[in-house]
């Protein structure tokens, strides 16, 4: 299984500093990927948390962030489907040029209107937005010639140069089954939610598998990235294996013990990259920039891959 971190992106403890020693510091320590998320906008009275209140631009972010390290993979989970695919594909294939091919690619379909109608893009058809949008991308990073006449988007006959080598793989995202299908028919595999039941994960996973086989794919190409809120609370424990469960712990909270025996599970359930995301707990997200960098550090030391 690859292990990767989230570097801060939401909220005070998002300064560029810290997401230098997050980033150059996760590489020390052996992480396989770097990752962000997307949030366009916050409505104003939405009730959605203090997560999305400010969060720094994911491709900007990683673009940052590629020039202070060398080696470790660098993922976005996910880019939303309401911007334009022609101007994502060149700003995505600069970024895997720049950083030496260590990009990773997730998409969405999007699930917050306003962010739509500010965008101008309808919210309706998104399934067959995302699936042409796919379509747009992966021509342009391929083919000679880019040209494109969908329903939604239009190319005419161009050279989108210079192309990416290797091509981002593309991950999509989604829990209803039509998008976990979806993904299996035509991406390089899946990624989970922030708000994943990861108990039934592995139920999801298996209908993306079955998706592909049926397209006649292999299904153990793919991928299955799982976003890991994890929350460390050394006063929150289950016993050792054995010894019983505590069916009020979810998943990837409670001490460093209880949370590395999640991520052995999840491998279990056909998971192959788990990354912690530290921006989805509330006590790092409204934290002194200082303290949740301390408790940052803290958790990259005893979660690394190998610890």
């Amino acid at each position: 299984m690859r292990v990767g971190f989230a570097v801060p992106q939401s909220g005070p403890w998002a300064t560029p500093a810290n997401m230098r020693r997050i980033a150059a510091r996760a590489e020390e320590l052996g992480y396989d990927e770097l990752w962000t998320f997307q949030r366009v906008l916050y409505p104003v009275g939405h009730p959605m948390g203090a997560v999305y209140r400010a969060v720094h631009d994911p491709v900007v972010t990683l673009s940052y962030l590629a020039g202070v390290t060398s080696r470790i993979g660098l993922g976005v989970a996910v880019v939303n489907a309401f911007v334009q695919p022609i101007l994502l594909a060149k700003q995505l294939a600069t970024l895997q040029i720049v950083s030496g091919g260590r990009l990773t690619a997730g998409l969405g379909l999007g699930w917050l209107r306003e962010e739509f109608e500010a965008a101008g893009v309808g919210f309706e058809g998104r399934g067959r937005r995302g699936e042409e949008f796919v379509d747009v991308l992966r021509t342009a990073w391929t083919r000679d010639v880019v040209e494109h006449h969908g329903e939604f988007y239009r190319v005419p006959a161009s050279h989108v140069d210079p192309k990416p080598s290797p091509a981002p793989p593309i991950l999509l995202g989604g829990t209803a089954e039509v998008a976990l299908r979806r993904a299996g028919r035509i991406a390089d595999g899946w990624v989970s939610s922030s708000r994943e039941d990861l108990a039934g994960i592995g139920a999801r996973i298996e209908t993306v598998k079955e998706a592909a086989r049926e397209a006649g794919r292999d299904p153990e190409a793919l991928r299955f990235v799982c976003r890991g809120v994890t929350r460390v609370r050394p006063g929150v424990s289950v016993p050792a294996p054995g010894g019983g469960t505590d069916a009020d712990r979810p998943p990837l909270t409670g001490t460093y013990d209880d949370i590395r025996r999640d991520v052995a599970d999840l491998a279990a359930r056909g998971v192959t990259d788990v990354f912690h995301d530290l921006n989805f707990d509330e006590e790092i997200v409204t934290a002194a920039p200082e303290e949740a960098l301390g408790r940052a550090e803290e958790a990259l030391e005893a979660l690394a891959p190998g610890a």
